[in-house]
């Protein structure tokens, strides 16, 4: 098997769920009904889609309706339990990693919670090791972007157990949804839904990218008539996204917003 890119371990940024109040969470009926049949059948899930789709802001609605256990950051035991044990009422304090994922273990037993390890790319032997010790205690959701071997690591023969539940890039309709609920939040301006084929066309349909897009149109600085501003509009975003800490607003050695 060859051996796993940095990428996998990594791996791009994922969508921040629900990370401003005026972002709307728009769609995915399809999927929201489905992975609430699978939580009250108490089955395993992968749930599959590529970098930016939104599949963390898909687990951060669900959350609002049903009692998950989350772990944003699984490509390391440690950071698991980081993310788990508050929500257990654990304390890590004078514990070694050993201990402390023991512990987790039959934390998750004892709470009969479904456990959501998102962000997850390689799956190394060892935690491969965890997870299934998980599985075998509670219900346990993936977030991860491939379901192939060479891309899931160790964990893929035990995928067999995993419904598939696959989260795809926007339609156009529900660009045109995002956009006007956004533009009804005060997020972005009034002339936004004029340009939703643009939108549509620079970003995919993916989520994080739409908004990114957002991010940019909320400076308020473009005239969304004119076609150099759009271009202007997009390389901005591309330039925040390789440079984050000179996002929109950011003011740089002159004083001015960037």
């Amino acid at each position: 098997m060859a051996t796993p890119k940095s990428e996998h371990q990594t791996g791009p940024r994922e969508a921040p769920a629900l990370s401003a109040s005026w972002f709307p969470f728009v769609g995915r009926t399809r999927e929201l009904t489905r992975l609430c049949e699978l939580a009250a059948q108490r089955s395993h899930v992968i749930l599959l889609g590529p970098a930016g789709v939104g599949k963390s802001a898909l687990v951060g609605q669900l959350r609002r309706q049903l009692s998950l256990l989350v772990s944003a950051r699984s490509a390391h035991l440690g950071t698991i339990c980081d993310d788990l044990e508050p929500q257990l009422g654990l304390e890590p304090a004078g514990r070694k990693l050993l201990q402390r994922k023991q512990r987790l273990r039959e934390a998750v037993a004892a709470a009969g919670r479904t456990v959501v390890f998102d962000g997850v790319g390689w799956i190394s032997p060892k935690l491969s090791s965890f997870f299934e010790s998980v599985t075998e205690r509670a219900p346990v959701w993936i977030c991860a972007r491939s379901e192939h071997p060479w891309d899931i690591g160790h964990f893929w023969p035990l995928l067999a157990r995993f419904a598939r539940v696959e989260v795809r890039p926007f339609h156009p309709s529900e660009i045109q949804a995002l956009v006007m609920a956004a533009v009804a939040a005060g997020g972005v301006p009034a002339a936004t839904p004029g340009i939703v084929e643009w939108l549509q066309r620079r970003s995919g349909g993916n989520p994080l990218v739409l908004r990114e897009l957002f991010d940019e149109l909320a400076t308020g600085k473009y005239d969304l008539n004119s076609p150099l501003a759009l271009r202007r509009l997009d390389l901005d975003r591309r330039i925040h996204e390789v440079l984050p800490g000179s996002g929109p607003g950011v003011a740089g050695p002159s004083g001015k917003s960037l």
